[in-house]
């Protein structure tokens, strides 16, 4: 399927520009679909989803290949032009339709309530505003619409957790794109008002020796149905 959105094939400065990181990050996750399990990781996020779908902080598109039959359309938002362009490329390869369209997570440039379900994929540590981030989340999807999370945050011990946050106060977020080692993303969700589903704790690698990003939460929230009128 071709994308919607590919133009001229030109791919416009976005709102968030990290060059250097871009093509570090490229490199880095290709490798990780085998070395680390992404790629498993993307099929359980992925499976059973269906109708319009939008991804948010789409990268490099690995998810693409994931989707399965039952999407009727993926709009992915990716504000950096470099990961952009390889998404793009992407989705001219995926077996449902995807959309690649510019535009930062906390102003979506779609209309409210026009999504099924929304996908938050190693993304929520690198957003700017989380808590804004979320509520545009809630403002597309229509009322019961599910989000399928994969996030990494704040796990291990104490000494683990410390360096978490030490990192997060110096250089790490300068060297890795705005990530963040130690945001929350279960309660940040549950404090934006969705509704937590199945969820569980899982290990990136699954094998291995534990590094600050691999305390992961793997997951499905809900926007909550419109109180009664009556």
């Amino acid at each position: 399927m071709r994308p919607l959105s590919t133009g001229s094939g030109k791919v416009a400065r976005g709102p968030v520009h990290h060059p250097l990181f871009a093509r570090y990050y490229a490199r880095l996750s290709v490798g990780a679909e085998t070395r680390l399990g992404m790629a498993g990781m993307r099929e359980r996020l992925l499976a059973g989803l269906s109708g319009r779908v939008i991804e948010i902080g789409a990268g490099n598109g690995l998810n693409f290949g994931h989707y399965p039959g039952t999407v009727a359309e993926v709009v992915a938002i990716e504000p950096e032009s470099h990961l952009r362009r390889l998404a793009l490329e992407a989705a001219l390869r995926a077996q449902v339709p995807v959309d690649v369209v510019p535009g930062a997570a906390e102003a979506l440039p779609v209309k409210s309530e026009a999504f099924d379900a929304a996908v938050l994929s190693l993304v929520l540590c690198s957003v700017r505003d989380v808590g804004r981030a979320l509520a545009e989340v809630r403002r597309v999807l229509r009322p019961g619409g599910e989000v399928r999370f994969f996030e990494h945050g704040r796990g291990g011990g104490r000494m683990m957790t410390l360096t978490q946050l030490t990192l997060d106060r110096t250089l790490w977020p300068v060297l890795n794109g705005g990530c963040h080692l130690s945001r929350e993303p279960v309660a940040a969700l549950r404090g934006a008002g969705f509704l937590l589903g199945p969820h569980r704790r899982v290990s990136l690698p699954e094998k291995g020796p534990a590094l600050p990003t691999s305390y992961c939460a793997l997951g499905v929230a809900w926007r909550p149905e419109e109180p009664d009128a009556h």
